[in-house]
């Protein structure tokens, strides 16, 4: 099989990291080529809208292709920065778009890409997210959108939207996850150092960094604290001790802030990195679950089956670490054990 075209877009005033954090998660992918080696699993191209274009920290590129004379693509990405919000580039990519869609694969946007995709009406009535700093604006120019501010990406159909920055990178894992397994999109994460599936779920940052951000002085440190000794008592009484407050309070004012009570927020913890420790090699069901806090390892089984509707074992099949050749090799299955919520 030949490795599958991706096309990148470029563009004045782009930012660099939408563009090539992506490219680099694609450019990382190598698969089984069927005699006991190795190939490219994609082949990738950046277009741009001209041939020099400059990122809007000043990083030059020179494009290959631009839009004009663009190749046949398998998926279009699309990244964000202010030049695709300016009118006259906005309009071109709308153009381009409404000519090109329809024999494009699936077409993604990083961050602010979205405005793109949202001009040429591609995304009328579907489910899209971005930054969460643009999510306002983006509902006023383009109300026929169903906006999640809280994703770190969304499908709907054949198109992509991501939340900012290095949300493109959790987008392209799942990409690469959809075309060749989770076996190689894990070697690419591990490549990359970043997590294949980001703890959070959907949430534009994970539940520790919201914590941090959002929490008062009394809060401030207890989030990483808490990740930190998941094996101790995190019972209300006992993070309300070290908050120096009467768990009455501390309950209120925590749910007042994040939403959600301290148990809930404590079982997401656990839950995320007991599917980190899962796709480990040589951690049994046993081992994880005690060494994140569970008091057995049939309760994990009930707790992790009831939020994922996986149990532990199957997880781990799926997504767990395999030794193979230089790839960490796939069967080509697409398995979605993702956390309830996030779209597929």
């Amino acid at each position: 099989m030949r490795p599958k075209r991706i096309g990148f877009m470029g563009f004045d005033g782009v930012v660099a990291l939408d563009l090539v954090g992506p490219l680099e998660a694609f450019a990382t992918a190598v698969v089984d080529d069927g005699q006991g080696g190795v190939r490219r699993g994609y082949e990738v191209v950046v277009l741009g809208l001209t041939r020099s274009f400059a990122a809007d920290s000043g990083v030059a590129f020179t494009a290959p292709r631009t839009l004009q004379n663009a190749p046949a693509l398998d998926t279009l990405v699309i990244p964000g920065g202010e030049g695709i919000r300016r009118p006259k580039a906005n309009a071109r990519v709308a153009a381009w778009l409404k000519r090109r869609a329809g024999k494009i694969r699936r077409i993604a946007s990083v961050c602010t890409g979205i405005y793109g995709l949202a001009a040429s009406g591609l995304l009328d009535g579907r489910r899209v997210t971005t930054h969460w700093r643009f999510t306002q604006d983006l509902a006023k120019r383009f109300p026929k959108l169903k906006i999640e501010p809280n994703a770190l990406f969304v499908k709907d159909g054949p198109i992509y939207t991501s939340a900012g920055v290095t949300a493109g990178i959790d987008l392209a894992l799942a990409l690469i996850e959809e075309d060749y397994g989770p076996g190689v999109a894990l070697h690419v994460a591990r490549e990359l150092v970043v997590y294949l599936k980001r703890p959070g779920g959907q949430a534009q940052y994970s539940e520790p960094l919201q914590f941090q951000a959002r929490a008062t002085d009394r809060f401030a440190d207890l989030a990483a604290w808490m990740i930190s000794h998941l094996q101790q008592d995190l019972s209300v009484e006992a993070l309300a001790q070290k908050a120096c407050l009467c768990p009455r309070h501390f309950s209120r004012q925590f749910r007042n802030v994040f939403g959600n009570t301290p148990g809930a927020f404590v079982e997401d913890l656990r839950l995320s990195e007991a599917r980190r420790r899962l796709a480990m090699r040589g951690n049994s069901i046993e081992n994880v679950a005690t060494s994140v806090g569970f008091h057995s390892a049939d309760a994990f089984r009930r707790v992790f089956e009831r939020r994922f509707g996986v149990n532990p074992s199957s997880y781990r099949r799926f997504f767990g670490h395999r030794p193979q050749p230089a790839l960490g090799k796939s069967d080509g299955s697409k398995p979605d054990f993702r956390e309830r919520g996030v779209h597929s």
